[in-house]
């Protein structure tokens, strides 16, 4: 049964579900966890979870209301079939986008403009500004998402050093972040956040409470709004050593530690005084 008074909000990749780069299935092969896969693109499978939490988050979504929240685009998002019931609230392009049962929310659409507005550079700055100063030689691919924030692919082996250091301090300047995930290099507008959008969700289910789980420096937001947090024990937080009192930073790696994101998360939503 539901508890209306508890959310649960999450990040997806590399948090709950996982590209097969990302499984990180280090022990014997005969010893592998089963996996469960929820993400078709182009007709190939593309995002996994174990069997195991798989099960677990089909309980955690009867338990409490669960919230996805992801920097993924309402196209990506959609993409992904996850156990359980259809969310009724989810979090798409960091919080640009608010999906009710489906559908993204107008008024927030409208509150999320009239922020980045009046805080930050417009999208078409920060587009010319990165055609300016990429390099066909490490870049893949330079995209924008849902007209409200930019990306890269590149090939990391290859990026100048310094190069993310000194595009975070102009940004910075102009209102966005920087983030480096894997292969890409996120700009987004500093008041386009999750924990925006999960509060919004929040005051409008009555929630009093909130656990979150993620795994980048996009993250740290939603970490910080919650009463409790998880991170895994890989991604840019656990490169960094980031960390605050009340999050639990995880020692598993790849698809194990969404596993047990989920199972700390269904603790916390069932008997929170255990939660850990």
């Amino acid at each position: 049964m539901t508890t209306p008074a508890l959310l649960v909000a999450s990040d997806l990749d590399r948090t709950l579900i996982y590209s097969a780069a990302a499984l990180h299935l280090a022990g014997p092969d005969a010893k592998a966890p089963r996996l469960l896969c929820v993400e078709v693109y182009e007709g190939r499978p593309l995002s996994y979870l174990t069997e195991t939490a798989a099960a677990l988050l089909a309980e955690l979504a009867d338990r409490a209301a669960f919230v996805p929240a992801t920097t993924r685009t309402r196209a990506q998002y959609q993409r992904i079939h996850l156990p359980g019931p259809p969310p009724a609230f989810a979090v798409c392009a960091n919080g640009g986008h608010l999906l009710v049962n489906g559908v993204s929310d107008e008024d927030w659409q409208r509150t999320v403009a009239a922020r980045l507005a009046a805080d930050c550079a417009p999208l078409d700055e920060i587009s010319a500004h990165l055609a300016r100063t990429t390099d066909p030689a490490w870049l893949r691919s330079r995209r924008t998402a849902e007209d409200l924030f930019a990306y890269l692919v590149v090939e990391r082996p290859l990026l100048p050093e310094g190069w993310v250091a000194e595009l975070a301090g102009w940004a910075e300047e102009r209102g966005w972040t920087v983030s480096l995930q894997g292969r890409k290099v996120y700009v987004v507008p500093r008041p386009l956040t999750k924990s925006a959008a999960v509060a919004e969700v929040a005051r409008r289910t009555g929630a009093t409470g909130i656990l979150a789980a993620g795994d980048s420096l996009l993250d740290i937001d939603l970490l910080l709004a919650a009463d409790r947090g998880w991170r895994p024990g890989h991604g840019e937080l656990a490169d960094t050593g980031w960390g605050a009192p009340h999050v639990t930073a995880l020692d598993t790696r790849g698809v194990a530690a969404g596993e047990a994101i989920v199972r700390a998360l269904l603790r916390g939503a069932t008997e929170p005084e255990r939660a850990c």
